[in-house]
């Protein structure tokens, strides 16, 4: 019996190349087999494209591909294969490698790369462990291919083993197994046989010989006893137990018992096969384990679990892993002294396991979560975030989110993903934190400071699929099914197919499989317990079924799926936060609600709508739990207007936005007052709210731009435009009015949202409150309905009204909103610290204009002193003056009544010291 360990040479054959030894100055004809390698193209219809390039001495890694033939998606004759009949291709590299290529004189070429692909780029074919095929580039001359038995092939001990090498220009080649001659030829191909007497590693070396030169290479064979057989010892757990300074136990689980033996391979044995790391298997074959002994203390040590000769894979339980593929583009700065991929000795993702680790020091040991209903979330994705892509910077960002007043942060996916750039719903391994974003205990570090500030911490955990890398995917996966391969009939933790089209990603997870749920429990205990994180937003629970449908309807079986899951979590932490994107139908969110779960609740079309002023289409009162849409009896509905997955609320406004007269809402101050009215009429609402990155600042960058997972800019200098510091001020206010005061908890509270006049009406003991807004690009006038008459308290301007009967109407200016207190409360500073624009700018904003009755005047003071406004008609008249006005640094909000002044162009004058700003306005 021949198994194949998948060290290197396991590419041999997929691809064959004519002449057998190419040189850079040859044409070379690639002859490629689809049904070897992963084999995902084999039946596949022609045409059959070659993804290529070139390894070359200025490459920065064996991976690191040089002056590529296309794009991707770029479907090229150049790259375009003949089909020659039963699944094998052609491709004519010509007239030479350096030409077809277009590499310079000088340069070495090592290596031809290629992967190949279907027309539509969705069908891949690599090799059997899904890395690129390469076909060595050869100096002329002596040269020397084993093509058999492959490197680090597994034999039964007594198995015959067939070898064959090629050799250009030899007159010898001579075979040696375990430095003992066996037999040599003068010709090649140099073919014959060997057979494998005893337990253990043998070594074949050829020696090839011309006139004046001799070289050599070597394979490497392992033969294999008896399968151990114990079983596991008590306390153990699934993964890396770690026992002592110098001990570790691996227990790794194949729960069909279909597997028949395991090596470990790793640092600790050079990467090699013995008998001392052949892994016991348990009685009933569901178990594999064993302990190693003798580490040295605090060294970091890789690994791989070898399986049945065929398969490599990294420990799926690992804190850390090693990426061939693009660790080498981490920098230095983010995760330093990274430890070294074992480059050469295997292929493939490997685990890091580390004896007598410094444990983290936490500042705050028990931290109490925010309850739910006070949450404000503010979701952010690290890539794009801080220019370092690192926690550390978002940790040193930590001032500007206390200061905007969430109490809680929910991170994007931070387990390792595949690749170091992207949005990581695209998971792998679940038990590691990514390390592009930095090392372990700086998410630690992160974490910990922000429980010292009062903010929760939330991670974003995808269970509803996994993508290619996942160990526990490989260990039972037929990569000849489907476009990219599927799982097995027999895989324990994944469906073979998607139940829920369309909406299907990577490889979906099996939430009845009973190891599913026990992997599902594993994870989320090890980060609230590890990294004491405050709770999870799970994405896409739509999907944790395995009803046929696209999701949309009841379903109990879902629902039990994740109470249970629930309730483990609230076993480990009893305050943790868990908050499900389901988007299912209300009835069933209903039941996830009523038993204490959060779900995501997306506004983002109807409060978009209302910012642009688009009115049919704006009534956003779906905000509130008890909606008659939704009818909860909880307020666990995370109202949202924006998230990582909907298109930004300004860009809409800037694009979008409505307009009459001279109010625009494409004009950019316009499209930011906007969302200070939307804001009013969102942190008001009770129940949790979540916000997404850089909102408060106006982030106008299309998510599509210029695709929706793609990198975007950061636009930290948002804060030093006047206009947008002050949103993030005022939504700072709202923030801070919403988290002080009990009213903005009540259960008794009204919105009115389907015309342009929209209110909210709050009710509790201690302080009522009335919430008035103007969403039209007019002005309007409606009934507030005050509760009662009385003084009531303007929270923004500071003002005061006396409300004789609550059936009197108030005029709103297009955008002007309006929050009101029977309370007086402390009018907040939102123009403080505000930087004055240059001299050139106009430090002003006049609104409406045209005006009916009230003026408003939003003005920058580079500091506090007197300012005097003046009203001039067109004769050159002054018919207004205001003196003796007092501002303070930063913005000011001012108003005139202009009832008095006949319709008509007047000229306004606001004047500060030795400077004077001038505005015309009309008056109606």
């Amino acid at each position: 019996m021949l198994l194949l360990l998948g060290c290197p040479g396991i590419n041999a054959q997929v691809v064959i190349t004519n002449p057998p030894f190419p040189t850079v100055n040859d044409q070379v004809i690639i002859t490629y087999d689809a049904t070897l390698g992963n084999g995902v193209l084999a039946g596949e219809t022609p045409p059959v494209y070659a993804h290529t390039g070139v390894i070359t001495n200025l490459s920065t890694s064996g991976t690191d591909w040089k002056y590529v033939i296309a794009e991707w998606n770029e479907n090229t004759d150049k790259a375009k294969l003949t089909p020659i009949g039963n699944d094998k291709y052609t491709l004519t590299i010509g007239p030479s490698i350096r030409d077809f290529y277009g590499v310079p004189e000088g340069e070495e070429i090592l290596k031809m790369a290629f992967v190949f692909r279907n027309a539509g780029g969705t069908i891949v074919g690599r090799s059997a462990d899904n890395s690129d095929i390469f076909a060595d580039v050869y100096e002329a001359g002596l040269n020397l291919n084993i093509q058999s038995p492959e490197n680090g092939t597994l034999v039964s001990t007594g198995s015959v083993v067939n070898f064959q090498t090629e050799a250009s220009n030899a007159t010898l080649v001579e075979l040696y197994v375990d430095g003992i001659f066996n037999s040599s030829s003068s010709t090649s191909p140099f073919t014959g046989s060997i057979t494998i007497g005893t337990t253990g590693l043998h070594m074949l070396r050829f020696v090839a010989h011309d006139a004046t030169t001799t070289m050599s290479d070597s394979v490497w064979l392992y033969a294999r006893g008896t399968i151990p057989v114990a079983e596991l010892p008590a306390g153990v757990s699934m993964g890396i137990n770690y026992i002592d300074n110098e001990t570790v136990t691996l227990v790794l689980n194949d729960p069909p018992a279909l597997k028949q033996f395991v090596y470990l391979l790793g640092d600790f044995n050079n990467w090699l096969p013995s008998e001392q790391y052949q892994m016991n298997r348990t009685s009933d074959g569901t178990f594999y384990w064993l302990t190693i002994n003798n580490l040295t203390p605090g060294t970091e040590y890789a690994l791989q679990y070898w399986i049945d000769g065929e398969l490599k894979i990294a420990e799926p339980y690992c804190a850390k892993i090693l990426d061939p593929w693009n660790d080498q583009n981490i920098p230095s700065t983010t995760y330093p002294n990274l430890k070294p991929y074992p480059t050469g000795k295997t292929t493939g993702i490997v685990s890091v396991f580390q004896t007598a680790q410094e444990p983290y020091q936490w500042q705050v040991e028990h931290f109490a979560t925010p309850s739910p209903e006070g949450l404000i979330i503010y979701e952010l994705h690290i890539r794009d975030f801080v220019a370092t892509h690192a926690i550390n910077t978002v940790k040193d960002t930590l001032d500007y989110l206390q200061g905007l007043g969430v109490n809680a942060i929910e991170l994007m996916p931070v387990n390792e993903f595949e690749g170091n750039d992207s949005w990581g719903y695209n998971p792998a391994f679940y038990f590691a934190p990514d390390k592009a974003y930095g090392q372990l205990n700086d998410y630690k570090a992160f974490i910990d400071e922000c429980h010292n500030r009062g903010i929760a911490v939330i991670i974003d955990m995808v269970l509803n699929h996994s993508y290619g890398q996942s160990p526990l995917l490989q260990m039972y996966f037929d990569p000849g099914a489907g476009g990219d391969g599927q799982p097995s009939a027999d895989n324990p933790w994944y469906n073979q197919t998607c139940p829920h089209e369309p909406w299907c990603w990577g490889y979906d997870f099996n939430h009845q499989s009973l190891y599913t749920q026990a992997f599902v429990d594993s994870v989320n205990h090890y980060w609230l317990e590890e990294f004491k994180v405050d709770g999870f937003r799970f994405d896409f629970t739509k999907g944790f079924t395995n009803v046929v449908g696209d999701g949309w309807n009841y379903d109990a079986t879902r629902i039990n799926t994740l109470k249970r899951m629930n309730n483990h979590i609230k076993q480990v932490k009893p305050d943790a936060l868990v908050i499900l994107e389901h988007l299912t139908t209300n009835s069933e969110e209903k039941v996830l609600a009523d038993e204490g779960m959060l779900l995501w609740g997306n506004l983002s079309g109807t409060y978009g709508e209302a910012s642009m002023g688009d009115l049919p289409n704006s009534n956003f009162s779906a905000i509130s739990y008890k909606a008659p849409s939704r009818n909860w009896n909880a307020p666990h509905l995370v109202g949202y207007m924006e998230s990582h997955d909907e298109e930004r609320c300004m860009f809409k406004n800037l694009n979008e936005g409505k307009s009459s007269d001279s109010y625009n809402i494409k004009e950019l101050t316009t499209a930011l007052k906007r969302q200070e009215l939307t804001g009013a009429f969102f942190f008001t609402v009770p129940g949790p709210k979540m916000i997404w990155q850089f909102g408060e600042l106006g982030y106008d960058v299309s998510i599509d731009d210029p695709c929706r997972v793609c990198a975007k800019p950061m636009h930290w200098e948002y804060q030093q435009d006047w206009r947008r510091a002050y949103l993030y001020n005022v939504w700072s206010s709202l923030i801070h009015l919403r988290r002080s005061y009990e009213v903005f908890s009540t259960t008794d509270f009204t919105i009115s949202a389907s015309g342009a006049y929209k209110k909210i009406s709050l009710n509790q003991a201690d302080m009522n409150a009335k919430i008035i807004g103007n969403f039209d690009v007019a002005d309007a006038t409606d009934t507030p309905g005050f509760q009662h008459t009385g003084w009531w308290y303007d929270y923004f301007a500071g003002d005061s009204i006396q409300v004789t009967d609550v059936a009197q109407a108030i005029m709103l200016a297009p955008g002007e909103y309006r929050i009101y207190t029977d309370k007086r409360l402390e009018k907040p500073a939102i123009g403080t610290g505000l930087t004055l624009p240059a001299t050139t700018a106009q430090p002003l904003r006049v609104y409406p204009n045209p005006a009916d009755e009230v003026l408003f005047i939003d003005f920058v003071a580079g500091k506090a002193s007197e300012i005097s406004i003046q009203v001039y008609n067109m004769t050159g008249s002054r018919v207004l003056t205001t003196s003796d006005l007092h501002v303070t640094r930063g913005m000011n909000n001012l108003s005139i009544n202009t009832t008095h002044l006949p319709a008509g162009l007047y000229i306004l004058q606001l004047q500060q010291g030795d400077f004077r700003y001038t505005e015309r306005i009309l008056i109606r």
